[in-house]
């Protein structure tokens, strides 16, 4: 069972937020790098999470028709195959989706998983998630109540962003500024509008600070004691304890202390892309540079078939951005969690 049912993923959600560890969330745009995540998981014997944003869907749809739905089921429908091959379970999920895509993306995919389970199918998503964080907290509400609705009549889990996060990613920025934290009555008013679970489960995205892609030391103020201050808010008002599963945003850069806080403070799940991205790359630019007359036919020469071979570069990459998800693992404590 490499692609977790929705029953498998509630218990693998349930799991790590008993255990107080988090699942990386591996962001994918082809299937080497579905491969790359898939190994690095199995490696690190945990299970994980493979996700997909708007513009990776755009990429794997091709460029000749950027069809994000096209591209996102069809590596979806891969994964379904090629996982079986590795001893452990993984989530199939969307990344970040605005309120200018969901017709051309959620919406969609929500259609398909729906006809899947009405033929008595699993989904073929077990997640996705709605990035309402450019929409008034009204607005986004309003929209993840009708989202939520969909995905759990189909047996998904919906991520909600209700506050920005920080950089850019996919065309979607925020400033790094004070917008950046969510407060306690943010976290009402989503209760308020989205329930503690009777009306579906959803993965929360809170922001404390968090920032989309590269950023040094200094530049970012994380704060991620402020998700115990949501979730002692909200206990306090409805009675429920841990009411909430939390998702890690801009978690590329992150400090091993910042990451063990947040893990303390409910955070199932760690969105990871910025630095995979640079792992997958980082050997194929080696390659190049070290090999750089074979791969190219310099003056008139024919170069080295051996060199210019996507197979060679492709392998070292896929090694590589592995070994980072491994790494993802361990500092998550996912390692060695995988269910038997």
């Amino acid at each position: 069972m490499p692609i977790a049912t929705p029953e498998v993923y509630n218990e693998m959600l349930d799991r790590a937020k008993a255990g107080k560890f988090a699942y990386p969330a591996i962001n994918v745009t082809s299937t080497q790098t579905l491969h790359a995540a898939l190994r690095g998981f199995a490696e690190a014997e945990s299970d994980g999470i493979v996700q997909i944003s708007t513009g990776g869907a755009e990429f794997l749809g091709g460029q000749y028709s950027k069809d994000m739905v096209t591209g996102s089921v069809a590596l979806a429908e891969f994964a379904h195959i090629v996982a079986e091959k590795y001893p452990v379970t993984v989530a199939l999920h969307t990344d970040h989706c605005p309120k200018d895509k969901l017709d051309g993306y959620v919406r969609p995919l929500l259609a398909v998983s729906e006809e899947r389970v009405k033929a008595g199918r699993n989904p073929l998503f077990q997640s996705h998630m709605w990035d309402g964080s450019a929409e008034t907290l009204a607005d986004n509400l309003a929209v993840a109540q009708e989202l939520l609705a969909r995905a759990a009549a189909a047996k998904i889990i919906l991520e909600v962003e209700i506050t920005p996060t920080g950089g850019e990613e996919d065309g979607v920025s925020h400033e790094i500024n004070d917008s950046l934290y969510t407060t306690v009555d943010d976290a009402f008013r989503t209760v308020e509008a989205l329930g503690l679970g009777e009306k579906g489960r959803y993965l929360l995205a809170a922001s404390f600070g968090n920032v989309h892609g590269v950023y040094k030391p200094g530049n970012v103020v994380l704060r991620p004691e402020l998700l115990k201050e949501l979730s002692d808010g909200v206990a306090a008002k409805y009675g429920k304890a841990s009411p909430f599963d939390f998702v890690f945003h801009g978690g590329s850069g992150s400090s091993e202390q910042e990451i063990a806080t947040a893990l303390e403070n409910g955070v199932v799940k760690m969105n990871l892309d910025t630095d995979t991205q640079y792992a997958f790359t980082r050997p194929i630019a080696d390659h190049v540079l070290k090999n750089y007359d074979g791969v190219l036919k310099v003056d008139g020469e024919v170069g080295s078939k051996k060199t210019y071979d996507p197979r060679t570069w492709g392998k070292l990459a896929e090694a590589s951005m592995a070994q980072r998800v491994t790494e993802a693992c361990a500092h998550l404590r996912s390692t060695g969690t995988k269910i038997k």
